[in-house]
C-alpha cells in the first residue's frame, strides 16, 4: 500500500526535474538573451578550440535566475570537456578544495556556485591553482612542516556569484573573463517562455505569453516557474492557457500585473499606511513586514528599487510617485516622494 500511494509523488518528482534539465539550452546559440555575452563566451571558446588550450577561467556575475549555471554547462559542452559542479558554501576548507583540484582529468570545467561563499583559506589555495595549475600542500605543524607542492592537471575554473564585490580583489583579477548578466527584456522572455512552453506540450496563446513575460521580474527562471503555474491552472480548470487563464492563475498565487508577490506588496503597504511614503529604516520595516531585515534587503527591496517604486536615502526608505500609484493611493499629506530627493 505505501509504495503505491509513494509511487505517483516519485514519478511527478521525477519528471519536474527531467523538465528542468530539458529547459537548460545546451548551447550558446540555443541561448536566448544576453546577446553580448553570448558572443564574448564564443569568442572566447572558439579561440580556445583553435589554440587547442583550456580556456580562460570565467567570472559569472549577475542576480539569481539569469542562466549562470546554465553557461557554465554550455561552456562544458561546447569545450568538450567534462564538468565538476560544486559551490562555495561546500568548500569550508582548504583541504575540501585541494581534492577537488586534485581529482580534476585534464581540461575539466570546474564550475563554483556562489564562489564569494567560500572559505578564506580556500580562497588563498585557489589563487596559485589558477595562476600556476599547482597549489602547496602543507604536512606537519609547527617548526616541522614543509610545504609539498602538487602539480595539477590544467582546468578552466567558471565561478558564479551574485554579490561580485564580496569577491577579494586578488581572486577577481585572476579570471581571464568576467560576464555581467542584465535583467532580461520582456520580448527575450516570450521567447523563453514559447520554448518551455513547447516542452511542457501546452497549448498558450501568444498574449499569455506575453501576460506572463510582463510579470517575471525580468528572469527567466521566475518566468518558467509561473508557466507550470498557469498549466496547473488550465489542466484543473481545464481548456488552453488563454490570457484570461493566466490572470487567473497569477492572481491566485499573489502575483500582480508588475510581478510584484505577497511580500513586495506587503511591504509597500506597510511603507505607504503606516509611515505614510517614509522614509523608514530597513529594521523598522522588517519588524512591521513580520521578515528579517535580510530577506527585506536582499529579495524584496533590489526589485522594488529597480522598477521605480521605493529609493534608498540616508534616512531610510522612501516610495516614490510611482508606488502610490501603483497600490491605488495617495498621501494622507504633504510628503517627501522618493523620486523628488
Amino acid at each position: 500500500m505505501s509504495d503505491e500511494l509513494l509511487q505517483p509523488e516519485m514519478m511527478g518528482t521525477e519528471a519536474e526535474i527531467a523538465f528542468e534539465g530539458a529547459l537548460r539550452p545546451k548551447s550558446l546559440a540555443e541561448f536566448v538573451g544576453q546577446q553580448r555575452v553570448r558572443g564574448q563566451l564564443q569568442l572566447l571558446l572558439d579561440a580556445a578550440t583553435i589554440q587547442n588550450r583550456t580556456p580562460d577561467h570565467i567570472l559569472l556575475a549577475g542576480p539569481p535566475g539569469l542562466g549562470k549555471t546554465t553557461l557554465a554547462m554550455i561552456v562544458a559542452h561546447e569545450s568538450g570537456r567534462p564538468l565538476r559542479m560544486s559551490s562555495g558554501p561546500a568548500i569550508q576548507h582548504a583541504g575540501d578544495l585541494a581534492a577537488v583540484l586534485s581529482s580534476l582529468v585534464p581540461g575539466e570545467v570546474l564550475f563554483v556556485d556562489e564562489i564569494h561563499r567560500m572559505a578564506r583559506s580556500a580562497e588563498e589555495l585557489l589563487y596559485l591553482a589558477m595562476e600556476d595549475f599547482r597549489i602547496d600542500i602543507m604536512v606537519g605543524k609547527g617548526a616541522g612542516a614543509t610545504s609539498i607542492p602538487l602539480d595539477l592537471a590544467p582546468f578552466t575554473l567558471v565561478g558564479a556569484t551574485t554579490r561580485s564585490g564580496l569577491l577579494p580583489n586578488p581572486l577577481r583579477d585572476r579570471f581571464g573573463f568576467t560576464a555581467h548578466l542584465e535583467f532580461y527584456d520582456p520580448e527575450e522572455l516570450v521567447h523563453v517562455l514559447r520554448r518551455a512552453a513547447v516542452m511542457l506540450e501546452l497549448s498558450i496563446e501568444e498574449s499569455a505569453l506575453i501576460e506572463i513575460a510582463g510579470r517575471s521580474r525580468g528572469t527567466p527562471r521566475i518566468a518558467n516557474r509561473l508557466l507550470r503555474r498557469v498549466r496547473d491552472y488550465a489542466l484543473v480548470h481545464g481548456g488552453a492557457a488563454s490570457r484570461d487563464v493566466v490572470r487567473a492563475a497569477l492572481e491566485l498565487y499573489d502575483v500582480d500585473e508588475r510581478g510584484l508577490d505577497r511580500l513586495d506588496r506587503a511591504v509597500m503597504q506597510i511603507l505607504l499606511t503606516r509611515f505614510n511614503g517614509g522614509p523608514v529604516g530597513l529594521n523598522t520595516l522588517a519588524v512591521s513586514v513580520g521578515e528579517e531585515s535580510e530577506t527585506i534587503e536582499s529579495v524584496v527591496e533590489p526589485f522594488l528599487v529597480r522598477i521605480g517604486l521605493i529609493i534608498r536615502t540616508p534616512r531610510g526608505r522612501v516610495a516614490t510617485r510611482a508606488g502610490w500609484q501603483h497600490l491605488g493611493m495617495s498621501p494622507q499629506n504633504e510628503t517627501l516622494f522618493g523620486d523628488e530627493l
